[in-house]
């Protein structure tokens, strides 16, 4: 697995950090030609002890005095990562790391953008009280970017380092970071293939938030493809309007009491969101040339 640098962001995980580290240590070993780069994102337990007694040097730790969220660990990774492809995963234990291999050679066959490891295997651990939010956010997803989409934000992923520098600047710093990179990359018609794999119950205290993660996600989903495809949101709520004023329009005449200024202002309303889409449409079509 040559050309390849495996970023892995750490946060208060004692209870795997240690199998985690050894694991990589013998991927090391075996494939000496990749890069692995530990990212401890401000830890409170006893992470950071147990990745400073790592003394290999092929592989690299960085440590951040305070948390500043999964995507940042990410983005500092990647600055000094030096490869031309680049894997993430998480040190959780949830994803299995042995995947990586068969996941870039997948993604070399292919010639693909990007690789993610789909979280439809045998075995998934996955919280009912998740399944649904990421079942809708999954669904709004394709419907937006016109593709289907396997798993939205895997934390388990192959990518060109290029395609990451790119879109650098507009890839946050919090969970939505693979997310964004996922939309980002089909906005702008990039080739991504997913991979099958299995997602484990994770050793120690899951970061995620449910109902306060989940609209945060609904939120960037909704401000990605408003960003790179504009009128998939503008055009829906347009036609709602204007179509909303003819049906105010024929009940009231039914009624014999015609609603004429409520009709006016669903009509007018519909035509600005129409000439706000069109006008956010031309600019992101110039921004892109």
């Amino acid at each position: 697995m040559e050309d390849l640098s495996i970023i892995i962001p750490v946060y208060n995980e004692e209870k795997a950090i240690a199998e985690t580290v050894n694991y990589f240590r013998g991927l090391l070993e075996e494939n000496p030609g990749i890069e692995i780069i530990f990212v401890d994102d401000g830890s409170k337990d006893k992470t950071p002890q147990i990745l400073e007694s790592i003394k290999l040097d092929q592989i690299k730790v960085i440590t951040h005095k305070k948390n500043k969220g999964y995507g940042a660990a990410i983005k500092q990774g990647l600055k000094i990562s030096s490869h031309e492809y680049i894997a993430i995963t998480d040190a959780d234990g949830s994803y299995p790391h042995e995947k990586i291999s068969a996941l870039f050679e997948k993604l070399l066959a292919e010639k693909a953008d990007m690789a993610i490891g789909a979280r439809v295997g045998k075995k998934v651990e996955i919280g009912i009280f998740r399944r649904f939010p990421k079942f809708v956010l999954r669904k709004l997803a394709e419907y937006l970017s016109e593709e289907e989409i396997s798993d939205l934000n895997s934390g388990l992923r192959i990518v060109k380092k290029e395609m990451i520098m790119r879109s650098f600047k507009y890839l946050p710093k919090g969970f939505s970071f693979t997310t964004t990179l996922t939309l980002s990359l089909l906005a702008n018609n990039h080739k991504i293939i997913y991979f099958p794999i299995d997602y484990y119950k994770r050793k120690g205290k899951s970061k995620i938030k449910p109902f306060r993660d989940t609209l945060n996600f609904f939120q960037l989903i909704i401000r990605t493809v408003m960003f790179f495809n504009p009128l998939k949101i503008f055009l829906p709520l347009s036609s709602f309007f204007i179509i909303l004023s003819f049906v105010v329009l024929i009940v009231s005449y039914l009624k014999g009491r015609i609603m004429d200024i409520t009709t006016i202002l669903l009509f007018v309303t519909g035509l600005h969101l129409l000439a706000i889409g069109l006008l956010a449409d031309l600019i992101d079509k110039r921004l892109s040339k």
